[in-house]
C-alpha cells in the first residue's frame, strides 16, 4: 500500500477493500440482463436502486433517471462529490449496470450466484463490468465516509443499456439530460487498466485511449418471387448469400493507428518482440489471448451475423436480408464505405442500423500521469501503455459532449488468466485480489486527479 495516507485512512481503505468483494457479489446476484429486445430485457432498475442505496448510506445525494424512451426499468444513477477547486473541470467516472445473457447450463456456477470461491468472484458481469461498478462504489463510499475532498468535482454515473449500444442509456442521457454531465471534460470507464504479464513477471497495464467504431449494417437483395420447383435467374437468397460470402471472406487493409503503434512499440521495448508490418498478424499472434483484441485493431472488420429470408420451402422469396457487424478504425469510415460498395456490388442495398463513431485520444497529460503513478505505486515494476479496444463503450456518447475518454478499470491479473476470453464468456470471473488492488489504485487516482 502506498505511503501517502495515515494510519486511520489506511484502516478505512482496508474497509473499502473488504467491501468491494461484497459489493461485486451482490451486484452480480441482481439479474440485469440486456438482450437488446424490449420484450425480454430485464431492466437495470433493481441494480440502479441498489447502487443508489449504497451511495445514500454514506451521505450522497443521488439522482435516479429512467432513460428508456418510454421503456420502464432502464435505471441510471448519478452522484457528484464536490472537489477542492470548483473552477477546475470535473472528472466523470462511469460504469454500466446491464449484462449480456448467460445460459446457466453452460456454467460451473450459476451465472447470477455471485459466488465467491477459489479466490474469484464468479458470475455474469464479473468483468463486464460489475467489477468496476463495485470498485467505484467502494471508493466513492470511502471518500464520502471519511470526508476526503478530491482536487476537483467527481461525477459518478451508473448507466443502463451499454450492451445494446446505449440508445436507451448513455446516448439518450447525452441527448436529453446533458446537464447531468455539467463541467465534465475527462472520463474513465471500462476495459482498460488491466494487466498482462509480458516477460519474466513484468506486467504491462493497458489504458484504453481509442476504440473502433460500431456500425451494424442491414443488407437487402430484391428478386423475383416464384415457385421453388421452377428455374430462375433472379433468386434473392442466392445473390444475397454470394454477397455476404464475399464480404465475410474479405480482408480489409492494414492500418496502423497511433494507439496501436504506441502499444506495439511498448511491447517491443518490454519483450524484444518485433512487429514487422509484412508479418504483423503472425507477430501479434505471439501475444496469446490478447491477440484477439489487438489483432482486431489492425484493420476494419465486417462479420456477417444474421440471415433472414423466405417463409415456405417451396416459395422463392422476393427479398432476402442479412445483418453485418462492422468495426471501423478511427478515420476510416469513408474509405470503408467505398470498399463495402465495391465488394457488395450495385444490386445489394445497405443501411446502417447503428453507426457509432470510432474514438482516439493521445496518451499524455496530467490525467494519464496520475493513472500511471497510481498503478506504479501499487505495482512498482509495472509499465503503463496505451491500446485500442476492438469493441465499443459508453465513451462514444460522452465524446459528443467533448469529454476526453479513457478506459481505466485497474486490475492486477494472474499471468495464466485468459482475461479477454472472459468478456461475455462462460464462467466469467474476477480475482478477489484484483478487485482489492483496483480499489486501492482507484482510491489513489481519485484523490490525486
Amino acid at each position: 500500500m502506498g505511503n501517502d495516507v495515515d494510519g486511520t485512512a489506511k484502516d478505512t481503505l482496508r474497509q473499502a477493500e473488504e467491501e468491494v468483494i461484497t459489493l461485486a457479489s451482490e451486484l452480480i446476484r441482481i439479474d440485469s440482463t440486456n438482450t437488446g429486445d424490449p420484450d425480454t430485457v430485464v431492466g437495470e432498475r433493481a441494480a440502479a436502486e441498489y447502487v443508489a442505496a449504497q451511495l445514500a448510506d454514506v451521505g450522497y445525494d443521488t439522482t435516479y433517471v429512467e432513460s428508456g424512451n418510454g421503456m420502464k426499468g432502464r435505471g441510471n444513477v448519478f452522484a457528484r462529490l464536490e472537489g477542492a477547486d470548483p473552477s477546475r473541470p470535473a472528472l466523470l467516472v462511469h460504469g454500466h449496470l446491464d449484462v449480456v445473457p448467460a445460459d446457466a447450463s453452460e456454467w460451473s456456477v450459476h451465472p447470477f450466484s455471485g459466488a465467491v470461491q477459489d479466490d474469484y468472484v464468479w458470475g455474469r458481469g464479473a468483468v463486464d463490468m460489475k467489477d468496476m461498478v463495485a470498485m467505484t462504489l467502494a471508493t466513492a463510499r470511502r471518500l464520502k465516509r471519511d470526508g476526503i475532498v478530491p482536487p476537483r468535482d467527481i461525477v459518478f454515473a451508473f448507466l443502463a443499456d451499454e450492451e445494446a449500444g446505449g440508445m436507451h442509456g448513455a446516448q439518450w442521457l447525452v441527448d436529453n439530460r446533458p446537464e447531468l454531465f455539467d463541467g465534465c471534460t475527462e472520463a474513465i470507464g471500462e476495459v482498460g487498466g488491466f494487466s498482462i504479464t509480458v516477460k519474466d513477471g513484468v506486467r504491462a497495464y493497458l489504458i484504453e485511449t481509442a476504440e473502433k467504431g460500431i456500425a451494424w449494417m442491414r443488407l437487402r437483395v430484391r428478386g423475383r418471387a416464384g415457385h421453388g420447383s421452377m428455374l430462375t435467374d433472379d433468386n434473392s437468397v442466392t445473390r444475397l448469400s454470394e454477397a455476404v460470402a464475399r464480404l465475410g471472406r474479405h480482408r480489409f487493409p492494414l492500418v496502423m493507428t497511433d494507439s496501436v503503434r504506441e502499444f506495439l512499440a511498448a511491447i517491443t521495448e518490454l519483450t524484444g518482440l518485433e512487429f514487422p508490418e509484412d508479418d504483423i498478424d503472425g507477430a501479434v499472434a505471439k501475444l496469446g489471448g490478447l491477440a484477439r483484441i489487438i489483432g482486431a485493431t489492425l484493420r476494419d472488420t465486417a462479420n456477417p451475423t444474421m440471415l433472414n429470408a423466405g417463409y415456405k420451402a417451396n416459395v422463392i422469396p422476393s427479398s432476402a436480408e442479412a445483418v453485418v457487424d462492422c468495426r471501423i478504425l478511427p478515420g476510416r469510415q469513408p474509405a470503408f464505405e467505398r470498399e463495402l460498395d465495391e465488394i457488395l456490388g450495385p444490386d445489394v442495398e445497405r443501411e446502417w442500423i447503428a453507426n457509432l463513431p470510432a474514438l482516439e485520444t493521445s496518451f499524455d497529460g496530467p490525467l494519464v500521469d496520475t493513472m500511471s503513478a497510481s498503478i506504479m505505486a501499487e505495482d512498482p515494476g509495472a509499465k503503463v501503455v496505451p491500446y485500442m479496444l476492438s469493441g465499443g463503450t459508453d465513451a462514444k456518447a460522452f465524446d459528443r459532449l467533448g469529454i476526453r475518454c479513457f478506459g481505466f478499470a485497474p486490475l492486477k491479473l494472474p499471468a495464466d488468466l485468459d482475461f479477454s476470453a472472459l468478456f461475455h464468456g462462460v464462467d466469467e470471473r474476477v480475482p478477489v485480489e484484483a478487485l482489492q488492488f483496483g480499489t486501492r489504485v482507484l482510491d489513489r487516482f481519485l484523490r490525486h486527479s
